[in-house]
């Protein structure tokens, strides 16, 4: 039921610039609570994608401040601790945004997207730049945060392996357009795969 859906989406599109192919054509879909669906109210949501900076003068504990004060953190000198101990954030929390490698930028991204426990998370590319054990144990991290939270995750990655462990629902986007969706073990029934990445090869190679 509609009723459901913490994200309804009806006939979304997007060009980057005029004349451009869509990068989304028209694409309607729905997020149910507590759910996690992949693609990819303000005090309950927050976004977090690797590719938008945060500001390179101020400090990650000065960035993070900023944050908690936006979204009306009451105690945020705690939380910006708690999030630095849960990302180990706490080497660099004094360090400018602009000096931090790639990986640490990810997982400031992160640390700024639960800054205020949203019960709606969007996020986009979570794990790009970070080595593989690390990326594994935000994937933890953000499957204990769902299941203790019952918040709602919309995640678009191109890491199938990520997909296929974190979502209920996956929506295939080909030229801007769903082509399919389901669940990660049906799109593996579906196309006789083992896996959703050898899905994802197979749609992407098609010509339909």
């Amino acid at each position: 039921m509609l009723s459901d859906g913490v994200i309804i989406a009806e006939r979304l599109s997007k060009r980057f610039h005029p004349g451009a192919a869509p990068a989304v054509d028209g694409i309607s879909f729905v997020v149910r609570r507590g759910s996690t669906v992949a693609l990819a109210v303000l005090p309950r949501m927050n976004f977090s994608s690797p590719y938008v900076d945060l500001p390179h003068r101020l400090t990650v504990r000065e960035n993070l401040a900023v944050y908690a004060r936006l979204y009306g953190v009451r105690d945020r000198r705690s939380r910006i601790a708690e999030l630095a101990e849960m990302l180990d954030l706490t080497s660099f929390l004094n360090r400018p945004a602009g000096k931090l490698s790639a990986g640490q930028k990810t997982r400031v991204a992160l640390a700024k997207a639960l800054v205020n426990a949203p019960e709606l998370l969007l996020l986009d590319e979570p794990t790009a730049s970070l080595d593989p054990d690390t990326g594994d144990w935000v994937r933890g991290m953000l499957e204990r945060y769902r299941a203790e939270r019952g918040a709602t995750i919309l995640l678009a990655s191109h890491n199938m392996d990520e997909v296929e462990r974190l979502s209920d629902e996956v929506l295939m986007l080909k030229a801007g357009k769903i082509v399919d969706q389901g669940s990660p073990d049906q799109l593996i029934a579906k196309y006789g795969r083992t896996d959703l990445e050898e899905v994802f090869l197979d749609i992407a190679r098609s010509r339909g």
